[in-house]
């Protein structure tokens, strides 16, 4: 069963934070559903795709869902669960 798309109220900081450190970003992945995850980003002929959780809310508002968990684990490319701009920017300048 398809769920509603939820977009984190951290995303829009974190969209922006990778677009001002030159990479390319989709955020309408959530309207998708399905597990599949909030962002692709590109940046220097590399893509990979970011899960987005609110790092301000308790450990178990930030879980997986069960649809994320089998998405992830069926995904043969690079996948990153993400709670702040910090963490987005990190695994920015590791690619």
């Amino acid at each position: 069963m398809r769920r509603a798309a939820h977009i984190d109220s951290n995303q829009g900081d974190i969209v922006d934070a990778l677009r001002k450190a030159g990479a390319s970003v989709e955020p309408k992945l959530a309207r998708i559903g399905e597990g599949v995850p909030d962002l692709i980003v590109g940046i220097r002929h590399v893509t990979t795709v970011f899960e987005i959780k609110d790092g301000s809310k308790v450990p178990s508002k930030r879980k997986l869902t069960d649809e994320e968990i089998k998405w992830h684990a069926a995904w043969r490319g690079s996948v990153y669960v993400i709670e702040s701009v910090e963490q987005a920017l990190a695994v920015l300048s590791s690619l």
